[in-house]
């Protein structure tokens, strides 16, 4: 009976060692993971609309505004080398951003309100566009509210100016992100898909654990 306790005691320690080992490299392969997006994240700013409401009215809105936004931002960043400058560009353009908005609106025959902000710290879910893809995770984004700001969003990337309207064109934007992050967006190397789900998981972890 006794040779029996001790085996099973073994047992539940190498089960405890085996869980603590597994902990250990789930925490570091997470900070690791973490780290790779912020990196990216310091690269690019991100830009977001969110229409008034689903209708068909206000999605199709949206995409005007989106356009409208778009162009107006690509105006003011030309030249812009780094999403520090970029983000410094954007924020000084406000004013502009918005004001091309609501002409947008305006041309539309709509009324509705619209806010233009620059905010950091902004969490996007995973977005895949035709030859890149983007991480969930945290980014400095350039946001648009329209009126209740109850729609569905769209989302994209203002810098580099990977986004054009409907369009996306990763190159040659691509080129004022650094060889790995560019590497992450693209796919470019082994465990693409896996690294990408792997992130999803930390950073739900996170958000769990955060209370979010």
């Amino acid at each position: 009976m006794e040779l029996v306790q001790k085996r099973q005691r073994r047992r539940v320690r190498r089960w405890e060692a085996a869980l603590m080992a597994g902990l250990a490299i789930a925490l570091l392969t997470g900070v690791w993971l973490d780290r790779e997006q912020t990196a990216l994240a310091q690269q690019v700013v991100r830009l977001h609309v969110i229409a008034n409401s689903d209708s068909a009215a206000d999605q199709a809105l949206k995409l005007q505004v989106r356009d409208r936004v778009l162009e107006r931002a690509a105006e003011v960043c030309a030249g812009v080398q780094s999403a520090e400058e970029a983000a410094q560009t954007l924020r000084q353009a406000l004013p502009a951003l918005e004001e091309a908005a609501r002409q947008a609106v305006s041309e539309a025959g709509e009324r509705c309100s619209v806010t233009v902000s620059l905010e950091d710290g902004v969490w996007f879910p995973t977005k895949t566009y035709d030859g890149f893809a983007l991480p969930q995770g945290k980014y400095t984004a350039l946001r648009v509210i329209l009126g209740e700001g109850a729609g569905q969003n769209w989302w994209c990337v203002v810098f580099p100016p990977l986004c054009q309207g409907s369009a996306v064109e990763a190159q040659p934007a691509m080129a004022a992100l650094g060889e790995k992050e560019a590497a992450l967006l693209t796919g470019d190397g082994e465990g693409y898909v896996i690294k990408f789900r792997a992130m999803e998981l930390w950073e739900g972890l996170c958000r769990w654990a955060e209370g979010g």
